[in-house]
Parts: structure tokens; C-alpha cells; sequence
């Protein structure tokens, strides 16, 4: 017999969620240490950073019962992963630091670190050694990472509601299986 609830897996065991808990830390970090008591783009960059993490979290267990609201949800955390991205470019924009592009040594081998390595922990012990414009880099590619992660993760859910419909079409299955239909 077909289940009506969907069985979703521990959340912290997806990268995208591990990325989203890193770039949080490190945005928490990075706020409070580099930027002015008082300026309102902390509370803005901790959200976003925070918004990104926490929606993985909800969407991935709306998930069992609500294709749509996951998918929505991912989206969400991906929307705020783009706030969180902006401000980043915009702290070093303003401050004329260097981004760092594609083919500099420093952003191929921060894309690289950040393909091998998932844990907070490492990063935050990377970047207590590190200055602000390394810092905001390194976050700028470990969001790119995580939206990358994400857009795989809503295109894989959008194709499993597609093929196994949602809550709804469980419901029905169920209730037309036990009826012999």
C-alpha cells in the first residue's frame, strides 16, 4: 500500500543546508566584527544569512505533506542566499576591495576548498585569520555554491512532484487502493 506521508531525510545531511549553516556563522562572524554597532545592515546580512538556513530547514520537512510549500520554501532560503550575496558585493564595492572573479587564483581555489569542505567549523577557523575582503569573497563563493545546490535541489523536488504528484494524488492513490480501484 502507497503512503500518504511522504518520508523526508535529515535535513542537516543535505549540502545545501550545510553551506546555508556555514554561510550563516560566517555572516554572524563577519557582521559583528567588521562592521559599525548601529548599522542596520547587520541585522539585514544576519537575517538573510539566517533566512537562508532556516527555510531549508521548514521547506525540507513541509516536504512530506506539501510539494509546493517545499519547493517554495527552498526558493525563499535561494532569494535570501541572493539578498545575503548582494550585500557582500556591496561591502566591498564601497570600500574598493577587490572581488575576486573567475580564473584569479584566489576565487579557484576558494571554489575548489569550498567544493571539499562542508564544515562550519573549518571555515570559521579559516577565516578568524583572515581580512574582511577574504572574508566577504569567501562567502560570495559559498553562496554561489549554495544556490547552485539549492536550484539542483528545487529541480529535483519539482521533477519528483511531477512524477508522483503530491499530497492530494497520495491521498487518492491510498484511498483507491484500499478500495480495489
Amino acid at each position: 500500500m502507497a503512503s500518504i506521508i511522504k518520508t523526508v531525510g535529515d535535513y542537516k545531511k543535505l549540502l545545501s543546508y550545510q553551506k546555508a549553516d556555514t554561510i550563516y556563522q560566517i555572516t554572524f562572524y563577519f557582521c559583528h566584527q567588521y562592521l559599525k554597532i548601529g548599522d542596520r545592515t547587520i541585522d539585514q546580512m544576519i537575517q538573510a544569512a539566517r533566512s537562508g538556513k532556516q527555510n531549508i530547514i521548514e521547506g525540507c520537512a513541509d516536504a512530506a505533506t506539501s510539494a509546493k510549500l517545499h519547493i517554495s520554501l527552498l526558493n525563499v532560503a535561494k532569494a535570501s542566499l541572493k539578498e545575503l550575496l548582494e550585500d557582500y558585493e556591496d561591502y566591498l564595492k564601497t570600500r574598493n576591495f577587490r572581488q575576486w572573479q573567475k580564473g584569479d587564483v584566489e576565487y579557484e581555489a576558494m571554489r575548489e576548498l569550498g567544493r571539499k569542505q562542508n564544515e562550519a567549523t573549518y571555515f570559521m577557523n579559516l577565516i578568524k585569520t583572515r581580512p574582511s575582503q577574504t572574508i566577504a569573497n569567501m562567502a560570495i563563493i559559498l553562496i554561489n555554491q549554495a544556490d547552485y545546490l539549492l536550484h539542483r535541489q528545487i529541480a529535483k523536488a519539482s521533477e519528483e512532484f511531477e512524477n508522483e504528484g503530491g499530497f492530494s494524488e497520495r491521498m487518492t492513490r491510498v484511498r483507491k487502493e484500499r478500495r480495489g480501484y
